[in-house]
């Protein structure tokens, strides 16, 4: 028997959930599930740029597990755009995020889920002038959104 799959951290929802070729008819389309951490890894990977170590340790995941995360996701995408096939985002193993914070030392961010304590100093440089990221400013007595299966 394995272990227990680790919750991926997410920083937020997609904006859209649905996409498809245009012009054709939702109930004649094939669909393919993209998990809402496989778009977070497209996220840190190809829109922030990040690299994979660093977005693993923004998702609470190792780097192979990222990579593998982000190969699969990169292969869904890929079917959909060369077989015209509709991209669903939804499910998956995740912990929203709720509360941020930003190193005024380095300029790292990171995240925490909400029952972990306020860290004492920044991962990147253990300088101690942290604070919480206005971007995650509003979410602390909220509690964590689980997602998917």
């Amino acid at each position: 028997m394995g272990r227990n799959r680790r919750h991926r951290w997410v920083y937020g929802t997609p904006v859209v959930n649905f996409f498809g070729p245009r012009g054709v008819s939702i109930d004649d389309l094939a669909q393919i599930n993209l998990n809402v951490e496989e778009l977070e890894a497209i996220k840190w990977a190809d829109f922030e740029g990040l690299y994979q170590e660093e977005a693993a340790r923004k998702m609470n995941i190792s780097r192979q597990t990222f990579g593998r995360i982000l190969e699969e996701a990169h292969k869904k995408i890929a079917e959909c755009l060369v077989q015209g096939k509709a991209l669903r985002i939804d499910g998956g193993n995740y912990v929203m995020i709720q509360k941020g914070f930003k190193c005024y030392g380095c300029g790292y961010t990171w995240g925490v889920p909400r029952r972990v304590p306020r860290p004492p100093v920044c991962p990147q440089c253990e300088s101690a002038n942290i604070h919480r990221s206005n971007i995650h400013r509003g979410f602390g007595r909220q509690n964590l959104i689980k997602g998917g299966d």
